[in-house]
C-alpha cells in the first residue's frame, strides 16, 4: 500500500523566484517533508545528478521513503507558487491524485503568504472541499525582533509589519479546512514531534480508508456468490404533538373572572375604596411577604391591623390588614363561607397599579418588561416607575426559605414560581406544612381519592373545565367543602393534581402514565393526556428488544385502551409500534387479539416485510447449494 503526498509552497523566505529554472537538490533535502522522511527518503532516480521531475508537470519534484515498515510514500513537491500558473490543468490532475496535502509558508515572507491567500488559497479551496482531502498548513519559522532573539509568542506585536501574524494563518487555515501548526525550526524535535506525529495521524486514517475498499473491491470479483437482499430501514413512528402551555393565560383568566372564589381584597388606604379581589393561594404561591401577612405564625390568633412589609431599617410600608377584618362571610350565591382576608394598600403608586401588579403576580413574576411597560404606560413618570419597581422586588421577594420536613431541611432556591410552590403543596410528605392555608382560605377543598388530598377551588376551576362546571354550578361539590373523587386512586389522582398545579407530567411506569391519561380523558384536560401519550411512547421506544420480548406490559391492550379513551395519537403509533416490532409481537397469545382492520393494517405496515423475508429465505437456499456444489468438487 502506499500514500500520495503532495507539498505547495516554499519554507525559506524568499522561496524559489520565477527565473530560477531548476531547484537544486540542498533545498529539497533540506525541506519539511525531507526532514521528516530521514535518510530513508530517495529520489526515483538514483543516477540523475538533479531531482526527479513529475512528467506532466516538471515544477514538481518527485523522491520516496518508506514508513510504517511496508508502507510507501511517494511526496510530490513544488516550491514555488508562480510555477503552478505554467500548467494548471496538470496541477489539478496531481493533487486529484493526492492523499495529503500540505502546504508550506515562512512567517518572515509576508509577501509571499498574501499571495498564497489572495491568489492561489480561493483557486484551491473548492477542488480540496469537493475531494474532502486533508490538508496540514505549516508555518515555518521564528518571528525576527529589531530589539532582541527571536520571539515565538502567537501573541507578540512587535513585528507584525514584516512578518506573518499567528491570527492570519490560523484564519487561512480555517478557510481552508486544514490543520494549523507553527515550526520555529526544522529540527527533529519539532518536525518529528509536532509536524510527524499530525502527519502520520493522516496517513493512519488514509490507510484505514483504503483497507476497508480492498475486501469490496475483491467481492465484486465473484461471479457465483449470491447477493444478500436488501433490508430497508422500518418506517418512521409517526410524531406525537402537545398543545403549548396555558398555564399563564388559565391565572390570568382566574384573575379576571374569578372573583366567585377570591378570598382577597385589597381597599385604598386614604379613601378606603375598594381596589380589587385576589386568590390566597396565588399570591402565597408567588411571594413570601404575602405567605407571612396573610397565614404568619400566628395565622389562627389573626392580630389587628397586622403590617409585616416594614423591614428593620424602615421602609415604606406598602400593605397591612383591615382593622377588624370580616371572618367567615356569607355568600348570597349559595358558596360555603371562607375567611376573608382584606388589605389595605398605603402606598399611593401601588394603588395606582394594582391591576398591572396582580397580573404581573398571576404570570408567574417574571415578566418584569412587561410590568415596567404597563407601569411607565400609566405613571408617565420615570422616577415613580423605578420607586415602584424597587417596592415590587422586595415583597416578591428573592431570598430563601427554608421548609422543614420529615429527615431533613428542604432549601427552596431563589426565584420562587407558581409551579414551584403549588409542587410543593402537592407533595404528600409536605402538605401538613401548609394545611392550614387550604383551611383559611375561601377556596379551600377536600378531595377524597382514597386518602384526602386538599386543595383550592380556584386553582381547579381555572385549569380544568369540568370542575370549572362542578364547582360553579348548582351541584353538591359546589357547596361542600369534601368531595369524594370516584374511579381513581389516589397516586393517580394526586399526579393529576400535579399537572394541574405545576403544568408537568412525569409519571414513574407505563401503567401509570396509562393511569394518568383515563383520569386525564374523564376531565378532559388535553394537555395532559397527549403528555401522557409522549410519556408512553418514550417508556417503550427505550426497552430493547429482549424486555420488550418479556416485559409483561401488554401492548395489544394499551392499544384497546387508547382507542377506548380516545387517545387517537398514541392509538396510531402504537400500530406503528408493533408494526415496527412484528417478530416480537406476533408471536405473543395477546396479538391475536387486534381487530381484523387493525391486524391488516399491522400486515401493511410490517417490518421486516414478506418479500424481504422470501428473498432471504431464498438467499440462504442458494447459499446451502453453493457449499454443497464446493464440497463435491472437493
Amino acid at each position: 500500500m502506499s500514500v500520495h503526498i503532495v507539498a505547495l509552497g516554499s519554507e525559506c523566505p524568499g522561496g524559489v523566484g520565477p527565473g530560477d529554472e531548476t531547484t537544486g537538490p540542498g533545498q529539497i533535502q533540506g525541506g519539511l517533508l525531507w526532514s521528516y522522511l530521514g535518510h530513508g527518503a530517495r529520489e526515483l532516480d538514483p543516477n540523475s545528478v538533479t531531482p526527479s521531475r513529475h512528467p506532466l508537470n516538471p515544477a514538481f519534484m518527485e523522491y520516496q521513503s518508506r514508513v510504517f515498515g511496508d508502507v510507501r510514500v511517494m511526496v510530490r513537491d513544488c516550491p514555488s507558487w508562480d510555477l503552478l500558473d505554467s500548467d494548471w490543468a496538470s496541477v489539478r490532475s496531481i493533487l486529484e491524485q493526492a492523499d495529503i496535502v500540505v502546504i508550506k509558508y515562512s512567517v518572515n515572507d509576508k509577501l509571499a503568504f498574501q499571495q498564497v491567500r489572495n491568489v492561489y488559497a480561493p483557486r484551491l479551496r473548492p477542488l480540496l472541499r469537493h475531494w474532502g482531502v486533508p490538508v496540514i498548513l505549516v508555518a515555518v519559522g521564528a518571528r525576527l525582533n529589531d530589539d532582541g532573539p527571536p520571539c515565538t509568542c502567537p501573541l507578540c506585536a512587535s513585528d507584525w509589519s514584516s512578518c506573518v501574524p499567528h491570527s492570519e494563518g490560523l484564519q487561512l487555515s480555517r478557510d481552508l479546512g486544514a490543520t494549523y501548526l507553527e515550526l520555529p525550526s526544522l529540527n527533529n524535535f519539532f518536525v518529528g514531534r509536532y509536524f510527524g506525529s499530525v502527519l502520520e495521524y493522516f496517513m493512519i486514517q488514509c490507510l484505514k480508508q483504503k483497507a476497508k475498499e480492498r475486501p469490496d473491491k475483491r467481492r465484486g470479483h465473484r461471479i457465483n456468490e449470491p447477493r444478500p437482499p436488501h433490508l430497508d430501514q422500518p418506517a418512521r413512528l409517526p410524531s406525537v404533538r402537545v398543545e403549548e402551555s396555558s398555564f399563564s393565560q388559565d391565572l390570568q383568566w382566574l384573575l379576571e373572572r374569578g372573583v366567585q372564589f377570591a378570598d382577597v381584597a385589597f381597599y385604598a388606604g386614604d379613601s378606603g375604596k375598594e381596589l380589587g379581589w385576589a386568590h390566597a393561594s396565588i399570591l402565597c404561591a408567588v411571594s413570601p411577604y404575602f405567605r407571612q401577612l396573610l397565614v404568619g405564625r400566628q395565622a389562627w390568633e389573626r392580630p389587628v391591623s397586622r403590617c409585616t412589609c416594614r423591614d428593620r431599617d424602615g421602609p415604606h410600608s406598602l400593605l397591612s390588614t383591615w382593622d377588624g377584618g370580616i371572618d367567615d362571610l356569607p355568600r348570597a350565591d349559595g358558596h360555603p363561607p371562607g375567611h376573608l382576608s382584606r388589605l389595605v394598600v398605603k402606598d399611593p403608586l401601588l394603588c395606582l397599579c394594582l391591576w398591572e401588579t396582580l397580573m404581573f403576580l398571576y404570570r408567574g413574576a417574571w415578566e418584569w418588561e412587561y410590568l415596567e411597560e404597563a407601569i411607565a404606560e400609566k405613571l408617565k413618570n420615570p422616577l415613580a416607575v423605578a420607586q415602584l419597581i424597587d417596592r415590587i422586588r422586595s415583597f416578591v421577594g428573592r431570598e430563601k426559605v427554608s421548609v422543614r420536613q420529615t429527615g431533613g431541611a428542604l432549601i427552596i432556591q431563589q426565584n420562587w414560581t407558581v409551579q414551584r410552590f403549588f409542587l410543593m403543596i402537592c407533595m404528600a410528605d409536605l402538605i401538613s406544612q401548609f394545611l392550614m392555608l387550604t383551611v383559611l382560605t375561601r377556596s379551600a377543598v377536600r378531595l377524597l381519592a382514597g386518602s384526602v388530598l386538599p386543595a383550592h377551588r380556584a386553582v381547579l376551576v381555572a385549569r380544568c373545565d369540568v370542575m370549572a362546571a362542578m364547582f360553579s354550578g348548582k351541584y353538591a361539590e359546589a357547596r361542600s367543602r369534601v368531595v369524594p373523587i370516584h374511579g381513581v386512586s389516589s397516586d393517580t389522582f394526586l399526579a393529576f393534581l400535579e399537572y394541574l398545579y405545576t403544568d408537568t407530567c412525569c409519571p414513574a411506569s407505563v401503567l401509570q402514565a396509562m393511569a394518568v391519561l383515563v383520569c386525564a380523558e374523564m376531565y378532559q384536560v388535553k394537555r395532559l393526556q397527549h403528555l401522557c401519550e409522549v410519556c408512553v411512547c418514550a417508556y417503550l421506544q427505550s426497552m430493547p428488544s429482549r424486555e420488550l420480548a418479556s416485559t409483561g406490559i401488554s401492548v395489544i391492550r394499551l392499544l384497546k385502551k387508547a382507542k377506548c379513551h380516545n387517545a387517537d395519537q398514541l392509538y396510531v403509533w402504537l400500530l406503528h409500534f408493533i408494526a415496527n416490532n412484528y417478530l416480537i409481537f406476533s408471536h405473543k397469545p395477546d396479538f391475536l387479539e387486534l381487530s381484523d382492520e387493525e391486524r391488516e393494517q399491522v400486515e401493511r405496515l410490517r417490518w421486516p416485510s414478506r418479500g424481504y423475508l422470501q428473498e432471504l429465505s431464498e438467499y440462504q437456499q442458494r447459499r446451502r447449494q453453493i457449499r454443497k456444489s464446493r464440497c463435491s468438487i472437493m
